[in-house]
């Protein structure tokens, strides 16, 4: 008989202690990506190219010309490093989508307007809609811009 409960508790240990357990985190996040994993999310994002689209906001018509305006697009980029680098990066996306081709994927007046007015174009643009879903709600806070400062961000934005 103490053989058996000696055979017994000898099972028992030894199934407890070859199964494998799982422990859930509790309050933190894991991201398990490699580094080529992370390269290929640059640019990317699942909302629809449309350059049809103007936006909601003051801003009608854009005319860039065939050459970029160099002065234009240096007051621009200042403008950019100081209020939007904080969420957006060129080549790689963060807070905010990459800007780099931007005009790629949307119209020139969107853009303005976005950047204008991103109060009116959260509530009432599909596209602006749809990219605050794609960034977690992360809502772009209006940095009340004049029209020339942001033709002037437009305008850094093509040099990318």
């Amino acid at each position: 008989m103490k053989n058996w409960i000696t055979l017994l508790c000898f099972a028992l240990l030894t199934i407890s202690c070859g199964e494998k357990k799982e422990e859930k985190k509790e309050g933190g996040f894991e991201i398990n990506r490699t580094k080529k994993e992370a390269a290929t999310k640059e640019v990317s994002e699942g909302v629809p190219v449309d350059l049809s689209n103007k936006g909601i906001g003051p801003v009608t018509s854009v005319e860039f010309g065939d050459e970029i305006d160099a002065e234009l697009a240096s007051q621009g980029e200042a403008k950019f490093n100081v209020i939007c680098v904080a969420c957006h990066m060129a080549d790689q996306r963060m807070i905010g989508p990459a800007m780099k081709g931007v005009y790629e994927r949307r119209s020139p007046e969107w853009v303005m307007n976005m950047i204008l007015n991103p109060d009116g174009m959260l509530k009432e643009d599909p596209i602006a809609k749809a990219l605050l879903k794609e960034y977690n709600n992360a809502i772009m806070l209006n940095q009340n811009l004049s029209q020339q400062e942001a033709r002037a961000i437009a305008e850094y934005l093509r040099t990318l």
